[in-house]
């Protein structure tokens, strides 16, 4: 009986030692996958370093790009497109004027009355509409007759106070946020579409013709004033609003910017020079790329495999199509390599662009003791219900490299506009005002905090005072309408 006894002993003992072992060897792998998720996640780190240097170095390359794609035609990575606006609303606009702002799938139409110096905008009123798919990849005589169609509506629906003065005629400013090449400040050759549309027949057509023939055939008596893109629409609209406005820049899905150039330092417009002595030039500073933009193999991968590899590479770093899915590579990596959500990958976070930006912000912005926001993210977007609230913070903390890299590089950006200007330096007073809109900067709060901050410290303390970031709500839509008034005979 004793020999059981003992025998049982040892065998329990023996069981306890097995479980003992497998418990501990189990925290071992546990330990080395999140020693390897967090080397992942510093290496990361370190590739998306922008000390003030590395910052300095990226608004260099920008001026230098800048100057060489004034000085010709496919000299730089940076279109540098003549908009041929050479006169900003200056406030003393008066009267009726129309805009249609044609960006994406859906399509608005303003109009707005302008008082002059004295009463400024008086009143304004606008509908949005949606345009049919099937519109999306018809003829360019149906789209545009469906738009003709939806602006002599929205004539019809105009009350007294809206009426176009006798012998007068309606004039419109036309916003359309597709590749052009410009021909005058009221037209203009579509290159290619985007966003969606294939409309074969319409590329290589001057849109405003396309347009004015619609309005036409609706029997609509108005003219297109001005054709304009809408960073320079926002443009437009900030410098109404503040004289001291000198450039706009948007941060949304894409990213853009335009700014006042000095026409004599524009080599490659022809002919005679505006009497104003200005021009605006639309960067399309997407496109922008320099060996000193922090790169990592996330980034490679995503522009290797978008509809466009080797272009928009700014765009791809800075702007809210990207950082969402830069993040969701950066997660994917850690599940295969470090099992950071268990020993199976989710199926979902192998779905790219599955991430998107508003959900990062949602993350990166949470507050709650539990990070609640982010398992709940995880949970409904990737479908991964038991994270450890270490887990989550990690998430956190990704968010914010992703987000402080893009506003960085967004800040550094516009030191080179600065530049390139000589409004980096210290100056006799003159306030030198960047309008800023879209959805990315207007609600990425920490994003938006981080650019303002990191212009700041590139401009150093003497200067910081006279550089001014001021957001213009809906600047593109009211700045055709105001380019048109200035542009009017």
């Amino acid at each position: 009986m004793g020999k059981v006894v003992v025998c049982a002993t040892v065998i329990g003992a023996t069981a306890a030692c097995a479980v003992a072992t497998v418990l501990i060897q189990r925290q071992v792998k546990k330990s080395k996958r999140w020693g390897k998720a967090k080397a992942i996640l510093k290496e990361f780190e370190e590739k998306c370093a922008t000390p003030t240097w590395k910052l300095k170095q990226v608004a260099d390359a920008m001026a230098v790009e800048m100057q060489a794609g004034l000085a010709s035609e496919g000299g730089s990575k940076l279109k540098m497109l003549i908009s041929f606006v050479d006169n900003l609303p200056t406030g003393n606009e008066e009267g009726l004027f129309y805009a249609l702002d044609l960006g994406g799938t859906n399509f608005r139409v303003l109009r707005v009355k302008l008082g002059g110096k004295e009463n400024g905008v008086i009143s304004q009123e606008f509908t949005e509409v949606s345009i049919p798919p099937n519109l999306m990849v018809g003829t360019s005589k149906e789209l545009f007759d469906f738009i003709a169609a939806e602006l002599v509506k929205f004539v019809k629906e105009e009350n007294e106070d809206f009426q176009v003065p006798p012998g007068g005629k309606r004039q419109l400013g036309f916003t359309f946020s597709f590749p052009v090449m410009q021909t005058s400040i009221s037209s203009g050759n579509l290159i290619r579409w985007t966003k969606g549309f294939s409309i074969d027949d319409a590329v290589g057509q001057d849109v405003v013709a396309e347009l004015r023939n619609a309005i036409e055939r609706q029997g609509l008596d108005m003219h297109i004033t001005a054709l304009v893109n809408d960073t320079v629409g926002t443009l437009a609209g900030g410098r109404y609003t503040n004289k001291d406005v000198f450039a706009a820049v948007i941060l949304g899905t894409g990213t853009n910017a335009a700014y006042v150039e000095n026409a004599q330092a524009i080599p490659k417009l022809h002919g005679d020079l505006p009497e104003s002595g200005e021009m605006v030039i639309n960067m399309e500073w997407g496109n922008f790329r320099s060996s000193h933009l922090p790169l990592t193999e996330y980034d490679n991968a995503l522009d290797a495999e978008s509809l466009n590899p080797g272009e928009q590479i700014f765009e791809k770093v800075i702007s809210g199509m990207y950082l969402g899915e830069i993040v969701r590579r950066v997660l994917l990596k850690m599940a295969e390599e470090a099992w950071f959500f268990g020993e199976t990958v989710p199926s979902k976070l192998k779905v790219p662009f599955v991430l998107r930006t508003p959900d990062m912000s949602a993350m990166h912005h949470d507050t709650s003791a539990d990070l609640n926001v982010v398992k709940t993210k995880l949970n409904n977007i990737l479908e991964i219900s038991d994270t450890s609230l270490q887990v989550r913070k990690v998430i956190v903390e990704l968010c914010n490299i992703v987000a402080t890299r893009g506003a960085r590089l967004a800040a550094a950006g516009i030191l080179g506009i600065l530049k390139k200007l000589g409004k980096d330096t210290i100056t006799d007073g003159q306030k030198n005002v960047i309008a800023m809109d879209g959805g990315l900067y207007e609600h990425y709060t920490e994003y938006q905090k981080c650019l303002e901050s990191t212009l700041s410290e590139l401009v150093g303390d003497d200067v910081s005072g006279s550089i001014i970031v001021e957001h213009s709500n809906d600047g593109s839509g009211i700045g055709a309408a105001l380019l048109a008034a200035s542009h009017s005979s």
